[in-house]
C-alpha cells in the first residue's frame, strides 16, 4: 500500500510540459482532434468547433498551408519538414528550433487562410475591413498620407486595448479589491496614453508602417481591405488556447511566443494597393485599399528568422524567459526564440524524428545550403546520368489546346552517401 502511494506521488508530481506537447502536436498533425472532446472545450474555442464549420475548415486548409510551405523552404536543407506523421510528431515533442518555426508558420497559415476566407466572402461573420473608411454626408471622404496613417495609428491602438483590457482585468478581478478595478484599469490606460506610453506604440508597429507606402496627394480609402485582424483573432482563438490555460513552463511560453511571431508576419507585411478611375485611363480618383502579400513572402520571412533563432532560458520568475547566454540581447516578438538544441539531421534517428539525408538529392555545383558538401554531411555523393521522357515542343492551338512531342532527356543526378 505504501509502494502504490509513492508511485502515485511521483506521477502527479511529474512535470506535464510532455504531455502538453504531445497534445499541441495532435492539433497540428490532426486539427480535428481538437474539437473531439468538445464537452472539455470552453470559451471561443468550444464556439468554433461546435457552431463553426465553415470556420473550422479554413482553419484546417491555414495548418495545411503552413505544412506545405514549411516543405517547399526547407526542401534543400538537411532538415525538410517532411510531414511524415512519426518524424514531424518527434520534432514537434521538443522545444527546438526547427519546431519554433513549424509553429510560426502554421499560426501564419492559420492567419492567412482566415483573413482570405473573409476578403472572398466564404465566412458569414464577417467580411472585407472597412473601419478605416471615413465618410462625410454620405460622401467619400479624401486622405493624404498624413490623415491616413493618424487613422490608421487610431485603430491600431483601439484594437490593442480591446485585447489587452480583458486580460489585465481578469488579472484585477483576482485581487482583494475587485469592485474598483475596472476604474483603475481604465486609469491606468488613459495615464499611459498621457504620458505617451500607449500601447503599442509606435516603436512596437514600427514594421507595419514601414511596409505601407501611402500615395501622394489626396485618395480614397475604399476597395475590400483584407480584415487581418479577423483572421489574428481566431488563429490565436483556437492555436493559444490550449497553452493559456496551462501553467507557465519554457515550452509553453516559447510555443506562444512563436505563434504570435508568425501571426504578426502576417499583420506587418500588409501593403497599401491603389487603382486609378477617370476617363481615357487618368487618374482623376485613386481608390486604395490594404492587402495581404502572397504567402509564398510571408513563408520566406519566417525562414529567414529560423536562421537567426535566439535559444533561451526560463527567468526565475517561471512566467518569462531571456537570452541563455549572458550580454546576448533579448528577442523582439517578431524573432523566433527555442530552448533546445536542434536534433543531428545528418542520421536517421527515431528516437529525435530524424530521417538522415542518404539518397537525398544534392546539387554539385551549388555554394548554398543544397549543396553536396553541406546535406551530404561531408560523407560524398554518387554521380548518375538517369533517363526520362519528358514533354517538349508544344504549341498552342486556337482555341484552346496545347499539344506536345515526348522527348527522351538525359539529366545529371547527385545523391548522398
Amino acid at each position: 500500500m505504501r509502494l502504490f502511494m509513492v508511485i502515485a506521488i511521483l506521477i502527479f508530481a511529474m512535470p506535464m510540459t510532455g504531455f502538453g506537447w504531445a497534445e499541441g502536436t495532435n492539433i497540428l498533425l490532426d486539427p480535428n482532434l481538437m474539437c473531439k472532446k468538445t464537452r472539455r472545450l470552453r470559451g471561443k474555442l468550444a464556439e468554433i468547433c461546435r457552431h463553426d464549420s465553415a470556420l473550422l475548415k479554413e482553419i484546417i486548409n491555414g495548418i495545411n498551408l503552413g505544412f506545405r510551405e514549411c516543405e517547399f523552404q526547407f526542401r534543400n536543407r538537411r532538415w525538410n519538414c517532411t510531414v511524415l506523421r512519426k518524424s514531424m510528431r518527434k520534432i514537434l515533442m521538443r522545444d527546438s528550433r526547427e519546431t519554433g518555426f513549424v509553429n510560426a508558420i502554421t499560426a501564419a497559415g492559420v492567419t492567412y487562410a482566415v483573413t482570405k476566407a473573409c476578403t472572398m466572402g466564404q465566412l458569414v461573420e464577417c467580411s472585407c475591413d472597412k473601419s478605416h473608411m471615413r465618410r462625410n454626408g454620405g460622401q467619400p471622404q479624401m486622405v493624404n498620407a498624413a490623415t491616413a496613417e493618424a487613422a490608421l495609428e487610431r485603430q491600431q491602438q483601439a484594437a490593442l486595448l480591446r485585447q489587452q483590457l480583458p486580460s489585465q482585468q481578469r488579472g484585477h478581478n483576482n485581487n482583494n479589491n475587485s469592485s474598483n478595478n475596472s476604474n483603475s484599469m481604465t486609469d491606468i490606460s488613459l495615464g499611459r496614453q498621457r504620458n505617451n506610453h500607449r500601447l503599442g506604440g509606435r516603436r512596437g508597429r514600427r514594421k507595419f508602417w514601414d511596409n505601407i507606402k501611402f500615395p501622394q496627394g489626396e485618395w480614397e480609402w475604399g476597395g475590400c481591405s483584407d480584415n487581418v485582424n479577423f483572421g489574428l483573432r481566431h488563429s490565436r482563438a483556437f492555436l493559444d488556447a490550449k497553452q493559456r490555460q496551462r501553467r507557465s513552463d519554457l515550452g509553453t511560453l516559447v510555443k506562444l511566443h512563436n505563434n504570435n511571431a508568425g501571426r504578426l508576419a502576417i499583420r506587418d507585411a500588409m501593403r497599401l494597393e491603389c487603382k486609378c478611375h477617370g476617363l481615357s485611363g487618368s487618374c482623376t480618383v485613386k481608390t486604395c485599399w490594404l492587402k495581404m502579400p502572397p504567402f509564398r513572402e510571408i513563408s520566406a520571412r519566417l525562414r529567414d528568422r529560423y536562421d537567426g533563432a535566439r535559444k533561451v532560458a526560463l527567468r526565475n520568475d517561471g512566467n518569462s524567459f531571456m537570452p541563455e547566454t549572458p550580454h546576448t540581447k533579448p528577442a523582439n516578438k517578431y524573432q523566433l526564440v527555442y530552448a533546445d538544441d536542434s536534433a543531428d539531421f545528418c542520421t536517421a534517428n527515431a528516437k529525435t524524428g530524424a530521417l538522415g539525408t542518404q539518397d537525398r538529392e544534392c546539387n554539385a555545383t551549388s555554394m548554398g545550403q543544397d549543396s553536396c558538401d553541406l546535406l551530404c554531411c561531408s560523407r560524398g555523393h554518387k554521380h548518375r546520368v538517369v533517363t526520362e521522357w519528358t514533354n517538349c515542343n508544344c504549341v498552342f492551338k486556337w482555341c484552346c489546346e496545347v499539344t506536345c512531342e515526348k522527348c527522351l532527356e538525359h539529366r545529371e543526378v547527385n545523391t548522398c552517401l
